[in-house]
C-alpha cells in the first residue's frame, strides 16, 4: 500500500505535457469585385481573432471582368476552391463562400450557420501527425499517421496577419472600401504525404511580414489532416 501511495504520488508531481489542439481552419473565398462579399468579408476578420479558429482568405480572379481587378487575386486560389466543387459536389464555384476544414461548406452571408460549422469541427476528433520546422525555417518534417485512400498534400500557406483595407473604384462595389484580414499571399504544394515520414524543403518568403503555415490535406481538395504554423 505505502507502495503504491508512493507511486501516485510521484506520478501526479511529474508534469503534464498540454497537446495543442488543431485550430478550425475556415476558409473563405471572396473578390473585391463581388457585390456581397464585403459583409462576408467583415464577418470573417472578426471570426480570424477568435481562439482555435484559423481564417484563410484566398481572393479570386474570377468576377475581375465586371470592371475591378482584385488586388489579391491569384489564379490558383479559383483552382484550389474548384477542387472543393468536385469533393463537396456543388455545382459550381461561387462568392463569398466558406469551407470549414476542408469537408463543410456554407456562403459567407449566413453567420450563423458558419459558427454551427465551426462548433461542429472543433469537437471533432483529428489524429494529426506530428508537423517540425526544422533548419530555422527551411525545412518541414512531417510525421507518420493514417492516410487517407488516394494519400494526402502537403501545402505551403503564407498569408498576411494585418488587416488590410482596400478602396474600389470601379465595378460593383465603386467607392466602397472592402477590409480583408489574413489574406493568402503565397501558396505552394510541397509534394505528397502517404502516411510514412517525409522532410520537405520550404521556399524562402517572398514579402516581409508573412505567417508561414503548413497543412496536409486529403488529396484533391479533401479533409484537413493536420496543421502547423511556424513561430515567429
Amino acid at each position: 500500500m505505502r507502495n503504491a501511495a508512493l507511486l501516485s504520488l510521484i506520478l501526479a508531481a511529474l508534469p503534464c505535457a498540454a497537446v495543442a489542439k488543431m485550430p478550425v481552419v475556415v476558409e473563405l473565398y471572396t473578390a473585391q469585385g463581388c457585390g456581397s462579399c464585403g459583409a462576408a468579408d467583415a464577418y470573417l476578420a472578426k471570426l480570424a481573432e477568435q481562439p482555435g479558429v484559423l481564417v484563410l482568405t484566398f481572393p479570386v480572379d474570377y468576377w475581375d471582368y465586371l470592371g475591378w481587378s482584385d488586388t489579391f487575386a491569384k489564379p490558383e486560389f479559383a483552382d484550389r476552391q474548384k477542387a472543393y466543387v468536385a469533393k463537396l459536389s456543388l455545382r459550381e464555384p461561387y462568392t463569398p463562400q466558406v469551407v470549414v476544414d476542408g469537408q463543410l461548406q456554407a456562403t459567407g452571408l449566413k453567420t450563423e450557420h458558419i459558427e454551427s460549422l465551426v462548433k461542429e469541427a472543433a469537437h471533432a476528433r483529428h489524429n494529426p501527425p506530428d508537423i517540425k520546422f526544422i533548419a530555422g525555417g527551411r525545412r518541414v518534417d512531417v510525421g507518420s499517421g493514417h492516410a487517407p485512400a488516394g494519400g494526402a498534400d502537403v501545402w505551403l500557406i503564407r498569408y498576411d496577419p494585418r488587416e488590410q483595407d482596400v478602396a474600389v473604384k470601379s465595378g460593383d462595389n465603386r467607392g466602397q472600401t472592402i477590409v480583408q484580414k489574413n489574406v493568402v499571399r503565397e501558396m505552394a504544394r510541397l509534394g505528397a504525404w502517404k502516411g510514412r515520414p517525409r522532410a520537405y524543403k520550404l521556399p524562402a518568403p517572398g514579402e516581409d511580414g508573412l505567417k508561414t503555415v503548413i497543412v496536409v490535406q486529403q488529396a484533391h481538395g479533401g479533409r484537413i489532416l493536420g496543421l502547423a504554423e511556424q513561430k515567429s
